[in-house]
């Protein structure tokens, strides 16, 4: 009887297949170099930021990219073509591993694009994939926001899949940093393997009022139903339509949680971040990080 109730419950909560990254921004905190090379395809090192969001997706069990981009943005698109010069050259010089290597971006994945050419917000950029995504759970990355590995995203998939409901990854901070994030109000205690449950989030609350020190990260997977929310978000400032306030909606209609991140996590949003997970990164690299450290130091 046990096995057949997991079975059905298994059958009732499907696991999150496809994720979207929202990549529509002008990145205007990295003019000039913007004005032509989108944001996301600023190399850490020699890897655009977005592929290591896809890498992370795929670590995840995730087999579907909606990548929700800008027609202004065309280069997002050329990222994922065909480049058949390019691989024969490497092919003729020898230089096998890096034209496989080339030849696996977007075919390792599925790829679709959604379109957001007006600037409306993080719900909206949400909302742009909703055909892309169809009836069923997915998840939401933050291309600013690179994590160490798929460890979080893969535990929260696998919550949304045992609860049935979205999940949101969260962060200590310290109390007097709190009124620049979305804060949860979290129901109960966290488990031992960092769940905890969510009864509504507040933005950017003032110190005295924030209901704990847990703030939203980058990273959520969302049930379906979050698109009908979205619809009813009543735009704010500037006419944007908040993402947050379509979960606070989910949040008090169902099951709710969030999932405490303990592994690395770098904000490239602006061009110190960045910088820093270059260095960090460049640091734990296999191939030139020892040359690194070592001019590093010399250079320090």
């Amino acid at each position: 009887m046990r096995l057949l109730m997991l079975a059905a419950r298994s059958i009732l909560f499907m696991r999150a297949h496809t994720a979207v990254i929202p990549a529509a921004g002008m990145g205007t905190r990295f003019l000039p170099a913007t004005k032509a090379v989108p944001k996301e395809l600023l190399p850490i090192i020699d890897t655009p930021a977005l592929q290591l969001i896809i890498d992370e997706c795929m670590g995840a069990g995730i087999d579907h990219i909606v990548v929700v981009t800008s027609h202004a943005k065309p280069a997002i698109e050329a990222y994922f073509a065909d480049a058949p010069e390019v691989v024969a050259k490497l092919r003729s010089t020898g230089r096998d591993h890096v034209a496989d290597h080339l030849e696996a971006i977007g075919r390792d994945v599925r790829i679709s694009f959604a379109y957001q050419d007006v600037a409306m917000g993080l719900g909206h950029a949400v909302g742009c994939a909703r055909e892309a995504v169809g009836d069923e759970p997915f998840a939401v990355l933050l291309p600013d926001e690179i994590m160490g590995d798929s460890s979080l995203l893969a535990q929260m998939c696998d919550v949304s899949a045992a609860t049935g409901g979205s999940v949101v990854g969260l962060k200590h901070v310290p109390r007097e940093e709190v009124s620049a994030y979305g804060v949860i109000d979290p129901v109960g205690e966290m488990s031992a393997d960092g769940v905890i449950r969510v009864a509504t989030m507040v933005e950017k609350p003032p110190l005295d009022k924030a209901p704990s020190d847990l703030i939203i990260i980058g990273r959520y997977v969302l049930t379906p139903d979050v698109f009908d929310c979205i619809e009813r978000v009543v735009p704010g400032a500037g006419g944007e339509i908040q993402l947050t306030d379509a979960l606070r909606m989910q949040a008090e209609a169902g099951p709710f949680h969030g999932v405490l991140s303990t592994i690395r996590r770098y904000d490239t949003g602006n061009p110190f971040g960045w910088l820093t997970a270059v260095v960090e990164l460049a640091l734990d690299d296999e191939r030139i990080g020892e040359q690194f450290r070592e001019w590093l130091q010399a250079r320090l």
